[in-house]
Order: structure tokens, then C-alpha cells, then sequence
């Protein structure tokens, strides 16, 4: 179920550099031809598939990408290859396979090329290698950057986009020298390098806590041991602990992330921002995307008839207030707490919960990130959204607004392919996001492209830091500046200016 919540779906966008006007039939790839299938979309329109092409060769465990080795012959890409080895949706079995490197190209004729890949393999998993998602990211970015054209897509137009711990892959993507000149455009939804979640302080002892799990040594024998050991049972070790309490939050549990290797991340990912200074950059958050981890950590949040009691909304603030101590825990428990009166009546007090949530585990991490982007910036662009579209689910509250992963459905079209499980506004949020994000892709500016937008959307540093509230009713009052400042401002200052405490 974690793994879901966090889970790596990472969509590469090129522009074609010329309209074909017939099927592409067989294509030549560095590994050898390829052969996808037309499909019709339409009156005189139609699609190239390519699906399950290897950009890499089968895995070794717990090692980096190596090259494809070939094939003879024409490579019949018709069907789906499986997804990477993963926890299924309960956490109780292993689904996909170590056979998992391949991408998926659809070629809408005379419009945009799109590759897809979806990667969930583990990000790190011992002491001092490790990053083995990302780097299996990079390799399928780097054999789009040489192959693409040959699909009719332009090389140094790519644009990367990923949410939650896609988003955070994209970020890690853009920081990373390894990907320079690879990336023209990125956008995180939901997740940058710089949330809590994103980078593993401790791979170490979680490397060990695996071994220990799979009857491995924790001595300079347990990467041998691990590469040995049957890889379900390597993945079911690795399941993370599921808390429903407000004093051990779930953000702190999860611990499948990436690691400063000083290889694919040489440094702090906030130092590395130069390395993004060229690109063109979108990152935003859902208004609520805490919500989903607040109801694990204090359930009565989605139950009207319990009340939240006030002690865990401060049991909460002191937990994730940690790593900088008690007297910090106080002083965020009394940031968010400083409007209710004496009186807060329970839904804002359960509100005040998915606040806290949200801006420590999403909100003010891309704030960051996006103040280091657009400081940092030479040619690249910034752009910050907020996405507001209340969450569909009939039993959340009435309060509730756009819950994690919300945003997925819109920019995917789902309101336009099953439009009886819809309103008319939805299809109004999908048509406007996938207007702004298709621009984006082809010329760096979401306003500006072959899709009409409601509202012209400004960068991020004009005029006060600007960022777009996007919902079904975008009009020129959606164009708002300086995103929660004051909370912004907390926890990037006062809650950083208390002292750092050494876990034992």
C-alpha cells in the first residue's frame, strides 16, 4: 500500500520534428528494429504503439543498468513487458518481474511523441551502492535522448514528468550531472528531492535490518549474501511499518529512497541546483496531499462521529518536529494552532491536522524547491501550482479538498475516457491541465502551444513568487503569489533555527 502511495510513474514528452503522414512500420533502435502497431484514435487520425522496447539489459541485483546486448531480426513491440519487482497493493505478496527495463512510445501522428515507463524497484538497499531506480531512470532517459529521433521526436526537446515519488525522481533527475544536457523540461507533482521522505539518512541500518530479515550477515559479506537471496523474499523484507499512531507518524517509516552516493547525487540535493539552471521547470502540490498519510496516523480524521483530541494534534507536531526537539515540536503545535480561539470546533481541528501533514511532508519541500530553481536559474523557467479540485471520494469529509494523487486522473484525460464517472467540470480541470502541461512540454511556456489555456499562468519569480490555483473554475482571481508564506516561513527558518538532536 505504501509503495502505491509513493509509487514511481515517471512520463517523458518529446516534440516531433516532423508530421508523418503514414504508419512509422519498422523502426531501427541501437539495439535493433523495432515493429509497433497503428491504432485509430479518430477520423483520419491514428497512433504509433511501440510497447515492452528493452532500453537496458536484464537487471543484475543491486547493480547499476548495463546496455541491451540485441537482437536479430525485427523486435515484434506489441505487447506490455511486466513491472518491476514490488509489494502488491497489501503489502503480502511480490508482483513484476527483475526482467522489468523497457519503454513504452506512442507516436500520435503530427502531434507529440510520448514515452512511458514505470519504474518501483528499490532506490537503495545497502550502505554504500545503491540508487539503482534512479539509475535505471537515467539509462531510459539517456536511450530516448539517442533513439527518439528515429521515432520522429526531437532529442533536445524532452520533457520529464513524474508524481509523488515520481516527482521527487524527476527532481533527483534534473539535479543529477549525470543527466546534463539530456533534460530540456521537467515537472513534479507532489514530491521533490527535497521532502522529508526522499532521501534515506540512514541506508546503512536499513540495509541491515533487510539482511537480518533474509538471514544475511550485516559484515562486508552482505551485499554478496543479498544478491543471492531470493528476490521476493529481499522485496517482502523490505516492507515498510505501518503506524496509526500520531507520535510515530508513517512519513518517518518510509525508508525505500535514494541515498547521497557522491556518484548519481554527489552532494545535498540543495546544493545541486545549478545543475538545473538550464532547465525549464513546473512543481506544485494538492492542496491536501497530506491527508491520505494524516488518516494512517490519527484515523478519526475521515470519522464524523470521533472527535480528534487536541493531545494528538500536539503528539503529531512533537513527532515531526524531531529532528529538532522538544521545544520544537512546541513551537510548531503552536504555529498551527495560533487561530483557533478557545474553542475549535472538530473539523478544524482534524483540518489543522492534514495542514500540518501537507506542508511538512509536500508543501513547503517544493517551495524550496522551487526558491532554489528559480534562484539558481540562468535559462530555465519556474512555474508553482496549487491544485484545489476537490477529491471525488463520497465518504471523506465535506471539507476535504484535493487528497494525494487527485491530480493523476485530470492530466491523464480519465474524465474524457469514462465520462459517466464524471462531471462536466471535471473534464473542464482535465482539458485545462493537459492544455498547460502539453505546452509546457513543447515550448517551455505552459501558456503558450497548440492548446488554448483559461488564464495566462506567470512565473514563479514575477511579482511575488506567483503560482497558479488550478480547479474547474480557473479565471484571472486563480493567479494568486506567495503560497502559505507564513508556514513556509517557519518551517524553512524559525523551526530550522532550533538545534539539530542526534538520533541514538
Amino acid at each position: 500500500m505504501m509503495m502505491a502511495m509513493l509509487g514511481v510513474f515517471i512520463s517523458v514528452a518529446l516534440i516531433l520534428g516532423t508530421a508523418n503522414a503514414a504508419s512509422l512500420g519498422s523502426v531501427y533502435t541501437e539495439g535493433g528494429m523495432v515493429q509497433g502497431k497503428s491504432h485509430s484514435v479518430g477520423l483520419f487520425r491514428y497512433m504509433d504503439v511501440f510497447k515492452g522496447i528493452p532500453f537496458a539489459a536484464t537487471p543484475g541485483r543491486l547493480e547499476k543498468p548495463v546496455p541491451h546486448p540485441g537482437w536479430d531480426g525485427v523486435l515484434k513491440a506489441t505487447d506490455y513487458s511486466k513491472r518491476c519487482m514490488q509489494l502488491n497493493l497489501l503489502a503480502t505478496d511480490v508482483v513484476g518481474s527483475e526482467d522489468c527495463l523497457y519503454l513504452n512510445i506512442w507516436i500520435p501522428q503530427g502531434n507529440t511523441v510520448k514515452v512511458n515507463w514505470y519504474l518501483n524497484d528499490n532506490l537503495s538497499m545497502s550502505c554504500s551502492i545503491g540508487n539503482y531506480g534512479l539509475w535505471d531512470q537515467h539509462t531510459a532517459i539517456a536511450w530516448v535522448h539517442r533513439n527518439i529521433r528515429n521515432f520522429g521526436g526531437n532529442p533536445d526537446n524532452i520533457t520529464i514528468f513524474g508524481e509523488s515519488a515520481g516527482g521527487a525522481s524527476v527532481n533527483f533527475q534534473i539535479l543529477s550531472p549525470k543527466n546534463n544536457g539530456l533534460i530540456r523540461r521537467a515537472i513534479s507533482q507532489s514530491g521533490v528531492a527535497l521532502c522529508p521522505w526522499a532521501v534515506n539518512r540512514n541506508p546503512r541500518q536499513y540495509a541491515e535490518e533487510i539482511a537480518r530479515k533474509v538471514g544475511c550477515p550485516t559484515d562486508s559479506g552482505m551485499v554478496a549474501c543479498l544478491r543471492m537471496t531470493d528476490p521476493k523474499a529481499v522485496t517482502l523484507a523490505g516492507n515498510v511499518k505501518f503506524s496509526t499512531s500520531a507520535s510515530d507518524p508513517i512519513v518517518h517509516n518510509l525508508a525505500l529512497s535514494p541515498v547521497i552516493d557522491g556518484d548519481f547525487l554527489p552532494a545535498e540535493p540543495d546544493t545541486l541546483f545549478g545543475n538545473a539552471a538550464d532547465i525549464d521547470y513546473i512543481a506544485g502540490v494538492n492542496d491536501m496531499d497530506g491527508h491520505i498519510f494524516a488518516t494512517l496516523d490519527i484515523p478519526s480524521i475521515n470519522n464524523a462521529l470521533v472527535s480528534t483530541p487536541v493531545e494528538e494534534v500536539r503528539a503529531l507536531s512533537v513527532a515531526l518536529s524531531e529532528s529538532r526537539g522538544l521545544d520544537a515540536g512546541i513551537a510548531t503545535y503552536e504555529e498551527y494552532t495560533v487561530n483557533w480561539g478557545s474553542n475549535p470546533s472538530d473539523s478544524d481541528i482534524k483540518k489543522t491536522v492534514v495542514d500540518i501533514e501537507t506542508d511538512y511532508i509536500f508543501l513547503v519541500p517544493t517551495q524550496t524547491a522551487l526558491y532554489l530553481h528559480s534562484d539558481h536559474a540562468k535559462s530555465g523557467r519556474t512555474y508553482s501550482y496549487l491544485f484545489s479540485e476537490p477529491s471525488r471520494i463520497p465518504v471523506f469529509p465535506l471539507w476535504m479538498g484535493a487528497d494525494h494523487a487527485d491530480d493523476l486522473q485530470y492530466v491523464f484525460g480519465k474524465p474524457f475516457t469514462t465520462p459517466l464517472g464524471y462531471f462536466p467540470r471535471h473534464r473542464d480541470v482535465a482539458k485545462y491541465m493537459i492544455s498547460y502541461w502539453t505546452n509546457f512540454a513543447q515550448t517551455g511556456d505552459p501558456n503558450n502551444g497548440e492548446s488554448s489555456v483559461p488564464v495566462t499562468w506567470p512565473e514563479f519569480a514575477s511579482n511575488g513568487h506567483q503560482y497558479l490555483d488550478i480547479n474547474n473554475n480557473i479565471n484571472r482571481d486563480s493567479v494568486k503569489q506567495m503560497l502559505r508564506t507564513r508556514l513556509v516561513y517557519y518551517w524553512t527558518t524559525v523551526f530550522a533555527s532550533f538545534p539539530g538532536v542526534q538520533k541514538n
